[in-house]
Order: C-alpha cells, then sequence, then structure tokens
C-alpha cells in the first residue's frame, strides 16, 4: 500500500457520532441475554449488509460474523465484539433505558457492538486496506460457562473465517473516557463456579434441637471460606473467593431441610486454581459434617485465563499512541480479576484483549451495577481505533 494513505483518525468517525449513538441507544432499549441475542443479531447483519460486507448469521447460534475483502493482500484480521446483556433490573432512568423488566445492559456489550459496527461502516466507505477482515460479534460472553466464544469456536469460526491475529475491546470504568489500556501476558484472570448443596434435617423452628439447620452450616461455610485466600494461598498469588448466592427456607418458623450457596472462584495460576478447588471442597464436606449434615460441592471450570501475546500486544499500543497521544494510554496497566470468554480466541490465535476507559467517580459506575451505561463520548474513538487497526494491520 501507499504510505501516503492516511489511517483512520477520530475526526474521520465524529460525524457518525450522532447515528453510533442512536444505534447504541437502540440496542440498549432492547437487551437480550445469552443465546437470545436475536434482535441485536438481526440488526448487526442488516447494518453490515447495508455496507456491503459479507453476512454470515447464526455462529455459534446466535453469532454474526461479518467479512470484508480489499486489494490482493493474504492477511486476515479478526475482531470480536460482544452482544449479550445481564438480568439486572436497570435503575437509570435514562430515555433509552432497557424495556424489558429483568434484562440490561450493564456491562457496555451495546457499546463495544457499536463501536465495530462504526468501524465496518468506515472500512467498507474507505477500503483503505489490503486483505481479509472479518468482524466476529459473539453471543453469550455472560454466561459463566457456556461460552459465546467457545461455541462459535465449536462452530468452525477460525476455520471458517480465519484470521492471523485476534483483538477484542471492552469498557473500563475507573479511567477517563478515551484512555486506552493495555497489559502484556496475564491479564485478565481464570472464572470458575462452585456450587455447594447442603442437606440437614428440616423440622419446626421452635424444636432446632431436632433438626440439622443446614442455614447454620451454610452460614459456618461461608465464613470459613474467607479463609482460604487468607490462609491457603501464597500472599504473592491472586486469588478471590466469592460467595455470590446464599438460599435456603421460605418461611421464618421452619428449619428447612437443604440450603444452597453459589461461589465465583478467580485465579491466575494453574496451581492456584486447583488448590482453590481442593480447599473448598474439603472445607465444605467438612463444616457441614461438623454440624451432623452434608455438603455437596460441584465444581465447575469457566473461563481460562486472558493472556495476550507480546507482538500483537506492541502493536495495539502502537495504533492507539498513533490514534489518542501517548498519554491517552496505559502501556502496562494492573492484572484483573475480571474473567472473560475471549480467553478462548486468545487461545486459538494470537492477539490481545484492551480496555477503554468509561469514565470516573460519579461519571464512572462500575459494571454489573443497576446504575452502569456505556458512555458515549467512547463510540467514535473506539470505532476510529478499530479501524485504523484494521489499516495498520494489513498495510504493514
Amino acid at each position: 500500500m501507499n504510505d501516503a494513505v492516511p489511517f483512520a483518525e477520530v475526526a474521520d468517525l465524529e460525524p457518525a457520532a450522532a447515528a453510533l449513538r442512536d444505534i447504541r441507544h437502540q440496542i440498549h432499549h432492547h437487551p437480550e441475554l445469552a443465546y437470545e441475542e436475536v434482535e441485536t443479531a438481526a440488526l448487526v447483519a442488516r447494518k453490515l449488509e447495508e455496507w456491503g460486507w459479507q453476512v454470515t448469521r447464526g455462529v455459534g447460534r446466535t453469532g454474526v460474523v461479518g467479512t470484508l475483502k480489499a486489494g490482493s493482500g493474504t492477511r486476515s484480521i479478526g475482531i470480536r465484539a460482544d452482544m449479550d446483556a445481564l438480568p439486572i433490573i436497570e435503575q437509570t432512568g435514562l430515555p433509552y433505558a432497557s424495556g424489558t423488566h429483568g434484562k440490561m445492559h450493564a456491562c457496555g456489550h451495546d457499546g463495544h457492538t457499536t463501536m465495530l459496527l462504526g468501524a465496518a461502516q468506515h472500512l467498507a466507505a474507505t477500503r483503505r486496506f489490503s486483505g481479509t477482515v472479518h468482524l466476529y460479534f459473539q453471543p453469550a460472553e455472560e454466561s459463566g460457562v457456556d461460552s459465546g466464544a467457545k461455541k462459535m469456536i465449536d462452530d468452525g469460526l477460525f476455520e471458517r473465517f480465519s484470521c492471523d491475529a485476534v483483538f477484542g475491546m471492552h469498557n473500563h470504568p475507573g479511567a477517563e473516557p478515551g484512555k486506552f489500556l493495555f497489559r502484556k501476558g496475564p491479564f485478565m484472570s481464570a472464572g470458575d463456579k462452585a456450587v455447594i448443596t447442603i442437606e440437614g434435617v428440616g423440622g419446626h423452628a421452635a424444636r432446632p434441637h431436632m433438626t440439622v439447620d443446614p442455614v447454620v452450616i451454610a452460614a459456618s461455610i461461608v465464613m470459613a471460606l474467607q479463609t482460604i485466600v487468607a490462609r491457603n494461598i501464597d500472599p504473592a498469588q491472586p486469588a478471590v473467593v466469592t460467595v455470590g448466592s446464599m438460599h435456603a427456607g421460605t418461611v421464618n418458623n421452619v428449619i428447612p431441610g437443604t440450603a444452597k450457596l453459589e461461589l465465583s472462584v478467580r485465579s491466575f495460576s494453574a496451581d492456584v486454581r486447583t488448590l482453590l478447588k481442593k480447599r473448598i471442597t474439603e472445607l465444605a464436606e467438612s463444616q457441614a459434617a461438623s454440624y451432623g449434615g452434608k455438603a455437596n460441592v460441584e465444581y465447575i471450570e469457566g473461563y481460562p485465563v486472558v493472556i495476550n501475546s507480546d507482538a500483537e500486544t506492541d502493536f495495539a499500543i502502537e495504533v492507539a499512541r498513533e490514534l489518542v497521544g501517548s498519554d491517552n494510554v496505559v502501556a502496562h496497566t494492573d492484572m484483573l480479576m475480571g474473567s472473560e470468554d475471549f480467553s478462548f480466541m486468545l487461545q486459538q490465535r494470537p492477539g490481545t484483549f484492551l480496555r477503554l476507559g468509561n469514565g470516573v467517580g460519579e461519571d464512572g459506575c462500575m459494571v454489573h451495577n443497576p446504575h452502569y451505561d456505556f458512555n458515549d463520548r467512547n463510540l467514535p474513538i473506539g470505532a476510529a481505533y478499530w479501524a485504523r487497526l484494521v489499516e495498520r494491520y494489513l498495510g504493514r
């Protein structure tokens, strides 16, 4: 390619900002949970086809892949955006708030999808690259165990729509909009799930001596679990054990027969991951037995560690510095205890997963919160970044 040909700038995408905002608000107003992204997928496919992309629907159930070729280049690149929402009741009060009670875009996937659509429109109009671009619009990132990324891969994603490198992006509350964050190597943790079912003996609340109270057992297990990271894991190794769900009984005057705990478990090391599983199981079973009850532990391995490859991360950092300047790029940010199924894609191809600031203070509400909203200031910035990344990668 001619080196004099300009690459995408944020200013090139600013004229599309209002249209992108409308798309994002439409997706936000119609949230769809994992593998229910029918309307969202249809909108994505329709827009891509309008702009001249070849579209394949139903990849990994509700996923969409857009393909665009230009020039005679033989290299290819893949970029992924997630589409699913969360089972949360929205409390933002925004005019475009969720129109479906109990479902909400509380993690910014509406923004991720829209930024990639903005890049798609720009790339189709300019075609300042030589090679093949695949855009992977993925379902079910939030499912935790039944991963949309894994489902697309099992459906032949990288055989049918092969790429030399794959890239993904997530918004990042706690950093200013327009600030890019990167990290080579391990970046986001493995995420597992444990379900502890406690069996006791139910009975009358006034006769506890005739029961084996699973609520007391559950409470004891919850407290004991807090010692695993504090006393079993090397302090130099990151790990998290969180009890996110605790259920037992329905009325105040009945001691139930069973109780149930659901845990989120995070780690970066394979050895730590194995030890966490072992200690959670041993501790739950022994605590229950000490009260005369039983505990069954179902341990489900979820997403692996996100590991960014060095060369692709260096390249992605270079593109960000060109686009927004070095002051708005963090090349070695902290590791994050959150998990992300883009890790499955990085097991198949070299690439990197990066973060884009979504706001600080009152404007930086954390994700998975009923008051969260994606920052629309990022729409032209993220779209320009993806467009420039493609132009640079397929122009080298």
